[in-house]
This record gives structure tokens, sequence and C-alpha cells, in this order.
């Protein structure tokens, strides 16, 4: 299977809380819930899409703990197409301390995560999509895991917040798969990794 992460951000590249207020309050983090006004239909659609075209789900423990609580609560599922595939499809979480997971279908990892996604990925298949998750995305992309990105990102800068990929770390070329914009200016590009940059002389 193809890994594919898929990150909405602002133009200051900030993934924290961006569907609620109370999302994700770490750090004193007071600017949650940015992105839900700037969600317009064709972002929906499009992510919808994205979300039907998995073959598997791979989720760091607070990403999948938040999909859980609101994803995973509703009591119809098909009345989303997001929903629809997050309880159809097989869900897997990198995590150590997580015991018990409720929501069906779900294999924690919590051993080996560079062996263990190499085993998934060597799985026949499409897709395993990384949603959300900063810290394993990252981690991800550092040990050259990562298949394609997908990354959404939003007009606005939101100004504080963690961000996807931090300040100092490797440097890795990206080459652009597909490019377009919604009507209500969110930016949708996807890339694939192609190692070292070139620098000029």
């Amino acid at each position: 299977m193809k890994l594919t992460t898929v990150t909405n951000v602002s133009v200051d590249g900030v993934m924290q809380g961006l569907g609620g207020a109370d999302e994700d309050r770490r750090g004193g983090f007071e600017r949650g819930g940015w992105a839900l006004p700037l969600f317009d239909d064709e972002a929906e659609a499009f992510l919808g899409e994205i979300y039907q075209r998995t073959d598997a789900f791979l989720f760091g423990r607070r990403t999948y703990e938040i999909f859980a609580g609101s994803w995973g609560a509703m009591e119809d599922p098909s009345t989303s197409p997001i929903a629809a595939a997050l309880h159809a499809r097989p869900k897997y979480v990198a995590s150590t301390t997580l015991t018990g997971p409720r929501w069906a279908d779900t294999t924690v990892l919590s051993g080996d995560l560079a062996a263990a996604v190499r085993e998934l990925k060597a799985r026949p298949g499409g897709e395993l999509q990384v949603h959300g998750s900063g810290s394993l995305v990252r981690w991800l992309f550092d040990h050259h895991l990562v298949d394609e990105i997908i990354l959404l990102t939003y007009p606005v800068v939101v100004g504080q917040g963690t961000r996807l990929f931090p300040a100092t770390g490797p440097d890795t070329a990206l080459d652009l798969v597909t490019s377009r914009a919604t009507s209500g200016g969110v930016a949708i590009h996807a890339y694939r990794p192609s190692g070292r940059p070139r620098y000029a002389p």
C-alpha cells in the first residue's frame, strides 16, 4: 500500500486545533477552530473522495482519540462518506499507552513502529492514509516512509500553535503531483518526496 499523509494547515503551517475551540489546547493554544469557517463544499467533497479511496488508516494516539470521540460516536455513519470510510476500514494506532480501544476494527501498534509500518505498506491494496497525527507524520517523514503528502492549506495565518514541520529538521525535495484551489481559497496540493533538495552553489 502507498502511505499518504493528509494534513490541513494554515498558511503559516499550523495544524493544531483546526476543528474546534477546545479540540487541542496544549501549550496554551487559544485559536482553535480556525479551519471550519473556511471549509467549503469543494474541500468537503475532496476529502470525502480521499477518505473513500483508502484501504486502511494509520493514526497517532491523540488524533485517534479525537476521531473516535466524534466520527466513531456517530449513530449513522452512512450519512457521511468520511464517517462511512472510517467505520468500514481497518484502523491502526501508533501508541505505547493506548489500551483497549473501543472503536471496532482498531489495532494498536506498540512495538517496532518502523517494522509495523513497512509490513502494512507491503500488504496488497491501494492506500494507507494518515490524517492529522502531526507527531506521527513528522516521524514517518523522517524515516522515509511517506509516499505522498496531501496538504490542504487554508487562507489564514493563525500565528501560534503546533506546525506540521518544526523550525529545524531534515530537508526533502518534493515533486508536485496535483494542484488545485477551491472557490473559497483552500489550496490543495499533493507532493511526492524525491530525495535531498538541490541547493544553489
